[in-house]
């Protein structure tokens, strides 16, 4: 698939603002009781199905990947930014990551037992989550397991220009109703299993949804 035009400005922005962004994102570990827990109920369901791999998709500087690892999940990262994949690798040597986009996706068909999107699909236009998703549902094993994570809204459409320290930013992000995200998972043909959102909290000013889904045994 020809690259698509908004990866670019994904990608360069990211790049920008890697060092930064692993000073001023939290870790794993300091997220909040849900978040952690729905984490870990991912990778029990992934690591007990036994299907296969897990891809962290947009894994960034690797963090969730190691706390995959460490619960005894075989996962790997890709993620859109050298840079990021850069920091990934020098952080945790001893696991795989590599650079990768989700609408092409560098993996065999039914090759994954599970996959993780956190906080890595609201940069897609709404247009093209059917592409990503796709992929996704193309690369899982039948029985296997999805969880996207991230923010949500009433379909905002928002364009920073800066970010991480005052960085300079192109991306843009598009914070979806989690009622359209089920549906356009839905559509690419996965079951959705649980769902949950967390409302802005003291000092927060976003939503968030955690979805998680399966890929049916049979079509």
């Amino acid at each position: 698939m020809p690259e698509l035009s908004y990866l670019a400005a994904v990608r360069e922005s990211y790049d920008t603002v890697a060092a930064d962004y692993v000073e001023r994102v939290r870790t794993p570990a300091e997220l909040d009781p849900l978040s952690r827990g729905m984490l870990d109920v991912f990778a029990e369901v992934a690591r007990t199905a036994g299907l296969g791999p897990v891809a962290d998709l947009g894994c960034g500087p690797g963090r969730v990947t190691a706390h995959l690892a460490a619960r005894q999940v075989d996962v790997f990262g890709l993620d859109l930014s050298p840079a990021m994949v850069e920091l990934a690798r020098g952080a945790h040597p001893e696991l795989r990551f590599g650079v990768g986009s989700m609408t092409d996706l560098p993996i065999e068909d039914a090759g994954l037992g599970g996959i993780l999107a956190y906080y890595s699909t609201h940069h897609t236009p709404p247009e093209l989550l059917p592409v990503v998703f796709g992929e996704f549902h193309r690369t899982l094993a039948p029985g296997g397991c999805l969880m996207l994570a991230g923010h949500v809204g009433a379909g905002q459409h928002l364009r920073p220009t800066q970010a991480y320290g005052g960085h300079p930013v192109s991306y843009e992000s598009y914070l979806l109703p989690p009622d359209r995200i089920a549906g356009l998972l839905k559509q690419a043909g996965f079951a959705l299993t649980a769902r949950l959102v967390e409302e802005p909290g003291e000092g927060a000013e976003r939503t968030y949804a955690t979805f998680l889904a399966l890929k049916p045994e049979r079509p």
